[in-house]
């Protein structure tokens, strides 16, 4: 059955390989069931621990089955990182919409993705956003995860007069945390799978054995949260242009995401062509956006392919059996909430810093020689920490590449994809 429906000797692969290769995958994004509902469930944002860690989880399970048994691929999905960040400390804190609003445009954003991946519209968009913005708008998302990390974590704190300052360095909660990013370098310098969610568990019990910060153990194992936050969708805002705006974030970070993690995975399992076409790559982009509508109904942000799958790729996964694996291994956690709530804040934040410092290699591949490139792209990265809206970067980001090219006599370097997106940023400031 299993040879029918995956074609794991057409693969090169095995049974027991696409299981081992499924444990890794899993061991390397588990801490996406702590960080996700402790991110959603910040103070403010209307939204309860429990109800986002079972959205967090049915997610993830219903995505990664999706991409395993439709597209047959060895990615699993999740909630992404940086969209929750953005979900949460942008959209529901900054700009005080609600979270049934903020869920609704991760269904809208979900939709468009969807059917912009039957369409012929989804290859040109890809190729035709230029890769100096791809790299810069992925370099900001990791300075946006590593303020919020350092916040969580207490080295950075509010100054009345220069905005932020240096917290207390030399208390429990910042050398934890210093202590936990240490252990997830090291391990992950080691090739030791599991680094992040064994760095946030060394913390979390160490927290928990002295009271570190307040922290304590309040259980392991219980009954399923109650989903409360599912299907909890408000219309209201949807012809407004802040929405749409917010609504244009979710859907382009995700789909330059989901985008670079499938042909990453592509290259490893030689999936691309000689013509460089990548084969079904639209069953994957299939899976990805409806699994973003899911997450969005099930109550939780962005729902996206993780990168984290080439540690999977690396142990030999090449099929969608390595993606089943991964879901019945985050299914089992359904029952292991009060042992996630238990965990400090200060646990999870080096893991969004160490997870940052992923995301900022993208700037390495910029062109430095071309001033025109770097430029708008170093700025998208920048604006997007400091004003805590990705939103901000993607849009003031592309206004500066437009104008820069124009201005300076490269208009045969613009297309109308770049111009497209610079005009809805100007409507989007315009709008607000």
């Amino acid at each position: 059955m299993l040879e029918t429906l995956f074609k794991l000797k057409a693969a090169g692969t095995s049974v027991r390989t696409e299981l081992l290769a499924g444990l890794a995958t899993f061991l390397t994004m588990a801490y996406i069931t702590v960080v996700n509902p402790a991110t959603l469930s910040t103070e403010g944002t209307g939204m309860e621990f429990g109800a986002v860690f079972t959205a967090t989880i049915v997610a993830a399970v219903i995505g990664t089955l999706i991409m395993g048994l439709w597209a047959n691929w060895p990615v699993a999905l999740a909630p992404g990182m940086g969209l929750n960040a953005y979900f949460t400390y942008t959209v529901i804190l900054g700009d005080n919409y609600s979270y049934q609003q903020a869920l609704t445009a991760v269904l809208v954003a979900g939709i468009v993705f969807l059917v912009l991946s039957v369409t012929p519209a989804r290859k040109y968009i890809i190729n035709s956003i230029p890769k100096s913005m791809k790299l810069g708008v992925g370099a900001g998302i990791g300075l946006f995860l590593a303020i919020i990390g350092f916040q969580n974590a207490g080295v950075i704190v509010d100054n009345p007069a220069t905005l932020v300052g240096l917290g207390d360095v030399a208390s429990a909660p910042v050398l934890l945390a210093g202590l936990g990013f240490l252990i997830m370098a090291v391990l992950d310098k080691r090739g030791i799978p599991g680094s992040i969610i064994i760095g946030i568990l060394v913390v979390a019990i160490i927290a928990w054995i002295f009271g570190a910060g307040g922290a304590s153990l309040s259980g392991v194992v219980d009954t399923v949260p109650n989903p409360s936050h599912a299907f909890q969708l408000d219309f209201s805002v949807l012809a407004t242009g802040g929405f749409i705006g917010i609504a244009f974030a979710f859907l382009f970070v995700d789909f330059l995401d989901t985008a670079g993690t499938l042909t990453s995975v592509a290259n490893l399992t030689g999936r691309v062509k000689d013509d460089g076409e990548v084969e079904d790559i639209d069953r994957a982009l299939l899976a990805d956006s409806a699994a973003t509508v899911v997450g969005a109904l099930a109550g939780t942000s962005n729902t996206t392919s993780y990168i984290e799958s080439g540690a999977g790729v690396k142990e030999g996964g090449r099929t969608g059996l390595t993606a089943v694996t991964v879901a019945v291994l985050f299914a089992a956690c359904i029952f292991f909430a009060p042992l996630a709530q238990s965990v400090p804040a200060f646990a999870t934040a080096p893991a969004l810093i160490f997870i940052a410092t992923y995301f900022l290699r993208n700037i390495k591949d910029i062109d430095w020689d071309d001033v025109s490139e770097y430029a708008p792209a170093v700025l998208a990265a920048i604006v997007m920490p400091l004003t805590y809206n990705i939103a901000y970067g993607i849009a003031i980001g592309f206004i500066a590449y437009v104008l820069t090219k124009a201005l300076s006599g490269k208009l045969d370097s613009l297309n109308i994809a770049s111009v497209g997106i610079a005009v809805v940023s100007v409507l989007f400031f315009y709008l607000r």
